[in-house]
């Protein structure tokens, strides 16, 4: 009895070891049916030419986010010039006509020596007003392309794509995006992975529905830049914003005094 007994214990464990790899075998080809291998290895290459395109136009993106701190100082800096001239634009063209249409007899009763020198230092202002509307306007256009690439990328990241600043707004480095968008393609996958429930057999449908996100972030970010952007404009309103910012308005008790004459 002992020996039938051992025999049937055997007989048991063997069977359920044959009724083990059978399971595992549905299950790898339950896995074969839906797709999950190749699904993993496509997404896998579409993260991957995105990581591509994204290292590639990065040096781009600095541009852009360089442009974004510059326009916020230059807006700061055309904010305080435009408080320092208030209406001191229509007095100087009021003065200039003024010196203008004196003799130079006229002038010396008021201790005007110099016409040409004294309305050189009331153009001050006028120059002034000129650095404020040329920076503006190199300001309006780095802010076009600006906003065209914030709301490209906005776009992409209700797509999925993370984000390229950190906690304050600042732009990450490149090896710290490279971090996060890691972190969020494993947790991706990890996701993708552990999730239950009874799942159904593909359709074309249902492979498009699951991959159309990342074909359309590596399509879109491959395009985020119809034209590469340079340090152009950038260079051209920084000189512009330097020369205001070394730019001397007349001092203000001598316009007070020039004021009195009118």
């Amino acid at each position: 009895m002992e020996i039938s007994y051992d025999k049937s214990k055997m007989i048991v464990a063997k069977k359920t070891k044959e009724v083990k790899a059978l399971e595992n075998k549905v299950k790898e080809l339950e896995k074969d049916l839906l797709l999950d291998k190749p699904l993993a290895e496509i997404r896998s290459i579409l993260w991957a030419n995105i990581f591509q395109s994204i290292t590639d136009m990065w040096k781009s993106i600095q541009v852009m986010h360089e442009q974004i701190d510059l326009v916020a100082a230059a807006q700061e800096e055309i904010q305080r010039a435009r408080d320092s001239l208030g209406n001191m634009p229509e007095q100087a063209n009021r003065l200039i006509n003024f010196l203008n249409t004196r003799t130079k007899e006229d002038l010396e009763k008021l201790d005007i020596r110099d016409r040409t020198s004294t309305i050189l230092i009331i153009k001050r202002v006028l120059t002034m007003r000129n650095f404020i509307q040329n920076l503006e306007r190199k300001c309006q256009e780095m802010q076009m392309e600006i906003n065209a690439f914030t709301q490209e990328f906005r776009f992409l990241q209700e797509k999925g794509l993370p984000s390229l600043l950190t906690d304050d707004y600042r732009l990450m480095s490149h090896v710290a995006y490279v971090h996060r968008l890691n972190a969020y393609v494993d947790s991706q996958a990890t996701t993708s992975s552990s999730s239950t429930g009874e799942k159904a057999l593909p359709s074309g449908q249902s492979l498009y529905d699951n991959l159309e996100n990342l074909f359309f972030i590596e399509h879109e970010v491959r395009h985020i830049f119809k034209v590469q952007p340079t340090f152009f404009r950038y260079t051209d309103a920084d000189e512009s914003l330097i020369k205001m910012r070394r730019h001397q308005l007349p001092d203000n008790q001598w316009w007070q005094s020039m004021l009195e004459i009118l």
